[in-house]
C-alpha cells in the first residue's frame, strides 16, 4: 500500500499527514486514542515518532505471542496510525486479539481498552483470526504474567531517562545540527520504552479481564472487581492531585497567599515571586514543577506546553483546589475507598474456595502490579518526551528568530525528512508552514468519527464543532436514563459541570460533577473538588477509570456526547457501578 507510512496528503482543502488504513483490519476508533492525542497531531511529531511507534507495538505484540509477522505484513497502520490528522487505534486488530485469547470476549476487550462496542460494527468472523498457537502462546504469557512478582525493567528505564535528562543541558548548547541528531537519536530509546509500556499494558488488561470476569461468574458482580483496585497508592497518574491538593491548602490557610490568588489569575505567577508572604508557596510550587513539570494536556505530543513550560496552567488549576471542600481530600477519599476494599475482599475470600480461590489471588495481585507499573511506565516516557520537548523547543526557538513573524511552532509543521534543509535556510518554508497551519485549523474546527470502517469519510464531512453545540444541546430530559460504563463504584448527586479545556475549569468546586470529553493528567485535578466525573470516551483502562479509582470518587466512561447532551448546571446522579446517569432536573430558561 503506497501511503502506509505517514505523508502529507490533500484532503481536498489542502494537503495533511494521513495513511491509508488496513485492508485486513478495517475497524478503527478513537478510543483510548483520543485520551493519549486529543488534538489533531503535528507533521514533524508523526513523522520523527512513526517508526518507533511502529516497531516498538511490532516487537510487544510478537513478544505477548499473539501474532507472527504475517498478520502484520499488511503494514504498520495494523496497530493504528494518524488518518486526517487524528490519532486511531486499530480496532479490529485489537478483536483479532481477543478471538486468540482464551477467556476473553471481543465484548470485554473493547470495554477494557476502547470503551468502542456501542458504537463499533459487530465483529464479522474471520478465519484468519483464530490461532490454535497463537492462543497456546498466551496462555504460557498469561501464566508469566500471574506468577511475575518484580518488573526490574522500570528501574532499568528509569535510569535510561535520567542518563538523557543530564544530557539535556550540554545538547541545549550545541548546533542546530546536534539538536536534530539528537531528535532523532532519542528515537531508539523512545520506542524500548514504548516498547515496554505495551507489553505492561497488555499484562495488565489481561489481569484485569480476568479478575473482572472471576467476580462476575464467581461473585455474580463485575463492579467488584473495581472496587478491589480502588487506593491502591503507588499509582502514578493520581500523585499530582496530592501534591496540588497540599498546595491549595496552602493558600486556602493562609490569608496573604489567598489574597493574593483573589486578585485574579491574570498575573498571578508574577505576583507569587514578588510578595515575601508567598515565598514559602513559591519554594513548594517550584519543587513540583521539578516533579512533575513533564505533565500537561496533550503530553505525548512534543509541541504543546506541559505544566513545566506554562506554570501558569498549574496555578489555574491550584485556584480550583484551594476552593475545595475539605472532604474531598484525596487522602480522606482513600481512606473511604481502602474501607470498601477491605470489605471487598474480606467478602470475596469468604466465598471463594479452592482453585476459584487460588486464581482470584493471583489475578489480584498481577492487576495491581501490572496497574500500578503501567502507569509508571507511562509516567518514565512521558518524561523522556518532555526531554524531546525541550531539545525541540530550542530548536524552534532558533528557527524562529531567523524568520519575521515566525512563531515558536512553525517548526512542528516541518517534517521529519526537511529538517536539514529548513535549519540551513528557514525562510524558504514560510509558505508551506502557512499552508499547513491553515488546513490544520480547518481540521481542529471539525470532530473526527469515533469509529470507521474502510476508508476515514471525508474531512468535508465531519461536522463542525460550533454546529455541534448549537443542534445537540437541551436534548436531555427530567428522568432520563444516559448508559456508559462503570469505572468506580459510588453514587453521587450534583451538578452537572461541563469542562472542555482544562485549563479552563471555570467555577468547578463544592457539589459539582465534571463531564468531560476525555481525560489525561492534566485534568487529575480537577477532579478533586468535584463529586463525581462523566467522561465522553474510554474504557476501563483509560486515564479517568484509573485515577478515579485511586481517588474513591465515581466515574462513568464512554457516556457518548456527554459533554454535548448533558446541558452545564443540570442536576444528575451519577451511578459508577452501573454506568448510569440520570438526569434529575434540567437548568429552567
Amino acid at each position: 500500500m503506497e501511503n502506509q507510512y505517514a505523508q502529507m496528503v490533500d484532503l481536498g482543502f489542502g494537503e495533511y499527514i494521513t495513511q491509508d488504513p488496513s485492508n485486513r483490519y478495517p475497524i478503527y476508533t478513537r478510543g483510548n486514542a483520543g485520551e493519549v492525542w486529543p488534538e489533531v497531531a503535528y507533521p514533524l511529531t508523526i513523522t520523527l515518532t512513526r517508526k518507533a511507534g511502529e516497531i516498538a507495538s511490532a516487537i510487544a505484540a510478537i513478544n505477548a505471542g499473539v501474532i507472527t509477522q504475517k498478520d502484520i505484513k499488511d503494514g504498520p497502520t495494523c496497530f493504528g496510525g494518524v488518518f486526517a490528522g487524528y490519532m486511531y487505534l486499530n480496532l479490529s486488530f485489537g478483536r483479532m486479539i481477543a478471538i486468540r485469547t482464551p477467556g476473553t470476549t471481543i465484548e470485554k476487550s473493547d470495554a477494557t481498552y476502547y470503551g468502542s462496542e456501542h458504537e463499533a460494527p459487530e465483529y464479522i468472523p474471520n478465519k484468519k483470526d483464530k490461532s490454535i498457537l497463537a492462543s497456546l502462546k498466551i496462555l504460557k504469557y498469561g501464566w508469566r504474567m500471574l506468577h511475575t512478582h518484580k518488573l526490574p525493567i522500570l528501574q532499568q528505564d528509569r535510569t535510561l531517562v535520567t542518563q538523557w535528562q543530564n544530557r539535556l543541558p550540554e545538547i541545549l548548547n550545541s548546533s542546530d545540527e546536534k539538536l536534530v541528531e539528537a531528535m532523532r537519536e532519542i528515537m531508539e530509546p523512545a520506542s524500548l520504552l514504548f516498547t515496554h509500556h505495551l507489553d505492561i499494558t497488555g499484562q495488565a488488561g489481561g489481569a484485569v479481564q480476568l479478575l473482572s470476569t472471576i467476580c462476575e461468574e464467581r461473585l455474580g458482580d463485575r463492579s467488584i472487581a473495581l472496587t478491589l483496585l480502588g487506593g491502591l497508592g503507588d499509582v502514578d497518574s493520581a500523585e499530582p492531585s496530592y501534591a496540588l491538593w497540599e498546595l491549595g491548602r496552602m493558600v486556602t490557610n493562609d490569608d496573604a497567599l489567598t489574597k493574593i490568588f483573589d486578585s485574579g489569575l491574570s498575573g498571578l505567577l508574577l505576583r507569587l515571586h514578588e510578595s515575601d508572604s508567598a515565598q514559602a508557596f513559591v519554594k513548594n510550587f517550584d519543587s513540583f514543577l521539578d516533579a512533575y513539570g513533564s505533565r500537561g494536556a496533550n503530553e505525548w505530543e512534543t509541541a504543546c506546553e506541559t505544566w513545566g513550560t506554562n506554570p501558569s496552567s498549574v496555578l489555574t488549576l491550584i485556584d480550583r483546589m484551594r476552593l475545595a471542600d475539605p472532604r474531598n481530600s484525596p487522602t480522606e477519599r482513600t481512606k473511604k475507598i481502602l474501607e470498601k476494599r477491605e470489605i471487598a475482599l474480606l467478602d470475596a475470600r469468604e466465598n471463594l474456595k479452592g482453585l476459584g480461590s487460588w486464581l482470584f489471588e493471583k489475578a489480584l495481585h498481577s492487576s495491581i502490579l501490572f496497574s500500578q507499573a503501567r502507569e509508571r511506565s507511562k509516567t518514565t516516557i512521558i518524561d523522556l518526551i518532555h526531554v524531546a520537548r525541550l531539545i525541540t523547543r530550542e530548536l524552534a526557538n532558533r528557527t524562529a528568530r531567523q524568520r519575521d513573524g515566525a512563531e515558536l511552532i512553525d517548526l512542528w509543521f516541518i517534517l521529519e525528512n526537511e529538517l536539514d534543509d529548513f535549519i540551513n535556510n528557514p525562510r524558504t518554508f514560510n509558505e508551506k508552514i502557512t499552508e499547513r497551519k491553515r488546513v490544520r485549523q480547518e481540521l481542529s474546527n471539525r470532530v473526527p468519527p469515533f469509529i470507521f470502517e474502510g476508508e476515514i469519510p471525508h474531512p468535508s464531512s465531519w461536522p463542525l464543532r460550533s454546529e455541534i453545540n448549537i443542534t445537540q444541546k437541551n436534548t436531555v430530559t427530567n428522568g432520563e436514563t444516559l448508559k456508559g460504563f462503570g469505572g468506580c463504584p459510588g453514587i453521587a448527586e450534583g451538578i452537572a459541570k461541563v469542562i472542555t479545556d482544562p485549563a479552563e475549569p471555570r467555577d468547578l468546586g463544592p457539589g459539582d460533577i465534571l463531564i468531560a470529553p476525555l481525560t489525561d493528567p492534566s485534568w487529575t485535578p480537577l477532579f478533586v473538588p468535584a463529586e463525581a466525573v462523566v467522561v465522553n470516551v474510554g474504557g476501563q483502562m483509560s486515564h479517568a477509570v484509573i485515577v478515579s479509582r485511586e481517588l474513591g470518587m465515581p466515574c462513568v466512561v464512554a457516556v457518548k456526547d456527554a459533554t454535548e447532551i448533558i446541558e452545564d448546571g443540570t442536576r444528575i446522579r451519577v451511578n459508577g457501578a452501573t454506568g448510569e446517569i440520570v438526569i434529575l432536573e434540567t437548568p429552567k430558561e
